[in-house]
């Protein structure tokens, strides 16, 4: 058992480099069963949602080579087993995506439902539609999910709703499909830019990633490839939102500003100040934080995986501000924990409403999902006194090395071992 143990009151200063977007990662390493050829995928981030999806390819048959520490060679040519390993597969929601590459490649596959953070249900109605429409036969049995097809053929695929994974699963599924697929109402983030961009570079022929209409027209090879993963937009906001939260002054490196103009949008209605450039952002703080609203949105609206850090920089800021929750319906859930630290916040349904006091008090606290756990490390590294933060899988979920960049900009945080609950009783 670890924790993060943060000592507050530091201003944040220098640089810090971004890493590979998990978002994307976790969608492009099972794209690579798709290939007919080995590939290389850099700019991998060093997180355990990768290394749980690169020990699922390894377990099924591939060859997985570690060429740098962010850098790895896949080749997929020697899986022959449709089912991903379950103790595996439920430990992450992205998990689903084996669905879609395996049946692409095979026109079947087996997979666990999903598991990762609990934000509340995480139905797969809307990828379990595309494969149909795509002609495959999709059944649930005792948690497990599988999807086979005499042959793929491409459709039109309407999304009830708009859902990332179900447009990139689709994508998936319909890369080597006989004929035109086109996906409507489809999600437009960047992480499925980046899958497209990557399907493309083996040969694929994918146009409107981006849009809310994606055409796919089916190929019958893909080749090898080198890809390197785009920046990780939520890693980036959230060390802005530590460098306004802290009053600090930072360079955020190897970005893209175009994926963080609604973080940006609001930081400086806040009262920050951002000044972008190529491929990095400036922050920095040199006045009072002052209230806003905010609404979770698919993209090109405020990412709802950025809502919990920039509730805890409201509690700091002047005034009363109000966030409503348009995605995760157990979004949520982290406030209780800041309430520990002394936040004045309330919740009614998918709205939370948040009185701003200006200061935070240290507090031992538990990360109850990925962001929230960046959210209470954001609130530590402001509050008076310690804090400790535990269940810090979840953070490692989806954050390179978070403790060592905010080491590197001045933050007083450390991992520590602690005893686990069977050990404490025991004693």
């Amino acid at each position: 058992m670890e924790k993060f143990v943060v000592k507050g009151g530091r201003r944040l200063h220098g640089e810090v480099e971004i890493s590979g977007a998990k978002n994307a990662a976790v969608g492009i390493i099972p794209a690579v069963i798709l290939s007919d050829e080995p590939c290389i995928l850099e700019n991998v981030p060093d997180i355990s949602d990768v290394s749980i999806s690169l020990r699922i390819l390894y377990e099924m048959g591939a060859g997985v080579q570690t060429i740098a520490r962010n850098t790895f060679r896949i080749d997929p040519s020697g899986i022959m087993n449709f089912c991903v390993p379950y103790e595996s597969a439920r430990q992450m929601r992205a998990s689903y995506y084996f669905l879609g590459a395996l049946l692409g490649k095979f026109n079947k596959a087996r997979v666990s439902m999903p598991g990762g953070c609990p934000l509340g249900d995480r139905p797969i109605d809307q990828h379990l539609k595309a494969f149909s429409a795509l002609g495959a036969e999709c059944s649930i049995d005792h948690g497990m999910v599988d999807v086979t097809a005499d042959s793929l053929n491409g459709s039109q695929i309407y999304l009830d709703v708009v859902s990332v994974g179900a447009t990139m699963n689709a994508m998936l599924a319909a890369v080597k499909a006989k004929g035109l697929s086109i996906i409507e109402n489809a999600a437009k983030e960047p992480h499925i830019v980046d899958l497209a961009n990557f399907l493309n570079s083996m040969g694929a022929d994918i146009m409107g990633a981006g849009t809310d209409v994606i055409k796919i027209r089916g190929v019958d090879y893909l080749k090898g490839t080198t890809y390197s993963v785009i920046p990780d937009q939520i890693e980036a906001g959230t060390f802005m939102v530590a460098a306004a939260a802290t009053g600090g002054d930072i360079l955020v490196k190897n970005i893209i500003p175009k994926h963080l103009e609604p973080i940006t949008n609001k930081l400086e209605k806040i009262g920050v100040n951002v000044e972008e450039f190529d491929d990095s952002v400036r922050i920095w703080v040199d006045g009072p934080l002052v209230k806003t609203n905010i609404k979770t949105m698919p993209h090109p609206g405020f990412p709802t995986d950025m809502q919990p850090q920039m509730a805890t920089l409201l509690t700091l800021a002047e005034g009363t501000s109000i966030i409503t929750e348009g995605v995760w319906e157990q979004r949520f859930r982290y406030v209780d924990e800041l309430r520990r630290m002394g936040a004045d916040i309330s919740v009614d349904g998918k709205v939370a409403v948040i009185e701003g006091t200006g200061h935070l008090q240290g507090a031992p606290v538990k990360a109850c999902d990925l962001r929230a756990g960046a959210a209470l490390i954001i609130a530590g590294l402001a509050a008076v006194g310690v804090t400790e933060v535990e269940d810090i899988h979840h953070i490692e979920r989806g954050y390179d090395n978070l403790d060592r960049k905010l080491q590197l900009l001045g933050a007083d945080i450390v991992k520590k071992s602690f005893p686990g609950a069977s050990v404490k009783k025991a004693l």
